[in-house]
């Protein structure tokens, strides 16, 4: 079923930095939970990161703190489920902030959806993607491809998923990510280049499928703060 009737807002921002994505999540979750109007779908890049779940451990992160500043990359606690991930330059990040009520109130349901969601795309690129019992995220037979961490509150959702397109997976290598199983990328597997706007294309016409959106706008700019 539709999820609620709702217009789904997709927006295509381009490089942004963690923080700022989690300031435009808020103002995004507060509309969406006071007014349950329209949906957001929010697609980016974000910069060398590491985010630390809700159920990490201290030793998730390897990097000592001189290593993360040459690498470039910084770490955030986040509200979200799972442990520790790695976002970056070559993923397409997704935010979905859509309102799950009244007819999808099911976290197990939501988390499977959005697997369907990445693994619809990848079969458009021709890749073989599937789900592992038990474990949450999308796998290849080469290694995880995307990881999945949500969190929902009063049935809106924030957070989301990070694709790996072109990503140096070197980065993985100073945390243990998830469950600890070997990841890859979009472009390892196809063993050709390919662009985040046409995953991101992708994305958003089997999200709209998935959740079964009958209208869309895509805008490429961050909505103005009120």
């Amino acid at each position: 079923m539709n999820v609620g009737g709702r217009n789904l807002e997709v927006l295509k921002l381009g490089r942004v930095g963690y923080k700022d994505s989690l300031d435009l999540q808020a103002r995004l979750e507060a509309e969406v939970i006071s007014e349950r109007e329209r949906d957001y779908l929010v697609l980016l890049e974000h910069p060398h990161t590491f985010t630390i779940g809700r159920r990490a451990t201290n030793d998730g992160v390897l990097a000592t703190a001189e290593i993360l500043r040459k690498l470039g990359v910084e770490v955030f606690e986040t509200n979200r489920g799972g442990r520790v991930t790695y976002h970056g330059i070559g993923q397409v990040v997704g935010y979905p902030i859509i309102s799950l009520s009244p007819h999808r109130e099911d976290v197990h349901r939501y988390v499977r959806d959005l697997e369907e969601v990445l693994i619809r795309a990848m079969g458009d690129f021709g890749i073989e993607a599937f789900r592992i019992e038990g474990l949450t995220g999308v796998h290849t037979s080469q290694g995880k491809v995307a990881a999945i961490g949500v969190h929902i509150k009063r049935w809106v959702t924030t957070h989301g998923f990070a694709l790996n397109v072109s990503t140096d997976l070197s980065y993985y290598n100073w945390i243990i990510a998830c469950e600890g199983e070997p990841v890859t990328s979009m472009e390892e597997l196809l063993g050709r280049d390919i662009t985040l706007s046409e995953v991101e294309e992708r994305i958003e016409h089997r999200f709209r499928e998935v959740f079964e959106y009958t209208t869309s706008e895509t805008v490429a700019a961050i909505p103005a703060k009120p």
